[in-house]
């Protein structure tokens, strides 16, 4: 990465919707460190910033196996800040 590139993260756009940064806790190719970094940056943010780390999983979270509790996660997340609508999950029956 090329920290004197002109691509730049808005760490503080108004328009920024809530993230959710989630870590592999033996994730090698993108440490917890490095997630953390992120995490701190963005916290500065007026919206909700949260920071997840997956226990005993490593770099390809949501294609190795239990990427459904990844998917659950994400999705649990995303739930809480959907305002008025109500999805419906699908069961490891359809």
């Amino acid at each position: 990465m090329n920290p004197w590139t002109e691509d730049k993260v808005k760490t503080k756009g108004p328009d920024r919707g809530p993230m959710l940064i989630i870590s592999g806790q033996r994730d090698h190719t993108v440490p917890h460190a490095i997630s953390y970094a992120t995490y701190k940056k963005q916290r500065r943010n007026h919206d909700v910033t949260e920071l997840v780390e997956i226990p005993d999983r490593g770099h390809a979270l949501t294609i190795d196996h239990g990427w459904r509790e990844v998917a659950d996660t994400a999705l649990a997340f995303v739930q809480r800040f959907v305002s008025g609508e109500r999805r419906q999950v699908r069961s490891d029956a359809d």
